[in-house]
């Protein structure tokens, strides 16, 4: 893995959020922060404020397990990175990995069709992806997270992405997507990275404390800084328009010959 270059936290949670924005928890208000999410300017402090509220609307319980010292990274997947990705461990994925969430023994089993009944619907989603990634270009983010370079990495946000690509063909992960990675030396203190009861009693108690979720608060965040979305809409201008009188050509004077018809030389005239 070669890291490319360093991504402030606000960009990572931009294109997070703006990867979770079709999701229904946005549906009553997706018009008033459209702009916000999906032209996202990451030098407006107050619009960062808001897309991390927006995402922790969502996945704040998530966002909040990641060490504070994360440094995140643009990289570049090489061929032997993908023998260390795991899949997020949620949801279906616990009944596809069968005790490994590592992406290529996942992959295998869907290979082999080598899982339980319950799954089959969603796999089926999966096998459309790959299918649509092999003819079209896909440059949306897909979330790492890991100690360093050298050992096991997490898929923080891109499970479907990144295993649809793999079942397609591993170089299509260097083809599509940008992916950043979030490195921590006590990344193994996230139950996301590492689960064990040490990892989940530290969730547990987040939770708890986080019942409210203040993070999500867009409202008060929106009266403290007295900003609307009004405010941010771009204003179109019609142009000015300006009506031009009507060019009234003189009348050709017709030219007659001898006897009174119209020569030719005056309709050449009048072209």
């Amino acid at each position: 893995m070669k890291k490319l270059q360093r991504i402030v936290e606000a960009e990572v949670i931009a294109e997070f959020l703006r990867n979770e924005f079709y999701h229904p928890d946005f549906h009553y208000d997706r018009e008033k922060f459209e702009r916000v999410v999906l032209k996202a300017d990451l030098n407006d402090e107050l619009e960062n404020a808001l897309r991390r509220a927006l995402l922790f609307r969502r996945r704040g319980h998530m966002w909040r397990e990641l060490p504070p010292d994360t440094e995140w990274w643009l990289v570049q997947v090489e061929p032997q990175d993908l023998t260390k990705i795991r899949v997020f461990p949620r949801a279906h994925w616990r009944k596809i990995a069968n005790g490994s969430f590592y992406l290529y023994d996942i992959v295998r089993r869907i290979r082999r069709n080598d899982l339980p009944p319950s799954v089959k619907e969603f796999i089926a989603k999966i096998q459309s992806l790959s299918y649509r990634l092999r003819r079209e270009i896909d440059t949306s983010c897909v979330l790492l997270i890991g100690m360093d370079e050298a050992r096991p990495l997490t898929i923080l946000e891109g499970n479907h992405r990144l295993t649809a690509a793999v079942l397609a063909s591993p170089e299509l992960v260097q083809r599509q997507f940008r992916v950043l990675c979030g490195f921590s030396p006590s990344m193994n203190q996230c139950c996301w990275y590492q689960t064990n009861f040490n990892t989940l009693w530290r969730y547990f108690k987040n939770r708890i404390n986080n019942l409210h979720n203040k993070d999500a608060e867009v409202s008060r965040l929106l009266q403290l800084q007295r900003w609307t979305p009004a405010a941010q809409a771009v204003q179109i201008t019609a142009p000015p328009i300006t009506v031009k009188a009507p060019v009234i050509k003189a009348p050709i004077a017709e030219k007659k010959n001898a006897a009174g018809e119209v020569s030719p030389d005056a309709i050449l005239d009048s072209n």
